[in-house]
């Protein structure tokens, strides 16, 4: 279990980076976004976006370093159990905005973005909750492999699930 923990960690600390990453690449567009996503405007768009990409890098820089591990990943739950609540309120609301949550992404709000958060809310909550071990390199790197594909996946999921739709 101390490589499913591993790869859980490198998993939610990867995403986290990429997600900052990418909103910091395009900080006008995904400040413009908010409003479609949660009740915000005028002069507290900009600072409510600044807030979630510090957080987010936060979590990233937390769950890097053993002793603050555990911080880092309680945040990336908040973060994320925050997320889904105000894209499933928007969402009720019947607010179709585009998800900026990778970037520059098109793909208006819908049920896939509460289905990939709440994959995230589960590593995040496997990564917190299993035992450090004694790992071994070669486990290690077979486990932040499979971290690293979960990311790809999950930062393509978009487009992965427009591809199956498209042919269902």
């Amino acid at each position: 279990m101390e490589y499913v923990r591993i790869g859980c960690v490198f998993l939610v600390g990867l995403v986290f980076a990429v997600t900052a990453v990418s909103k910091l690449r395009d900080f006008q567009g995904f400040a413009r976004s908010l409003p479609g996503l949660v009740p915000v405007s005028g002069k507290a768009v900009r600072p409510l976006a600044a807030v979630v990409v510090a957080l987010e890098a936060l979590v990233s820089i937390l769950v890097a370093a053993p002793t603050a591990r555990p911080y880092g990943l309680a945040l990336a739950c908040g973060l994320l159990v925050t997320f889904t609540a105000a894209i499933a309120s928007a969402l009720r609301r019947g607010q179709r905005a585009p998800c900026r949550c990778f970037g520059t992404s098109l793909a208006p709000l819908s049920a896939r973005h509460l289905v990939r958060n709440n994959l995230l809310i589960a590593a995040a909550t496997l990564a917190a909750l299993l035992p450090d071990g004694s790992p071994v390199l070669a486990g290690t790197a077979m486990a932040l492999g499979a971290g690293l594909i979960g990311t790809i996946l999950i930062a393509s999921f978009d487009d992965i699930v427009d591809l199956f739709a498209r042919n269902t």
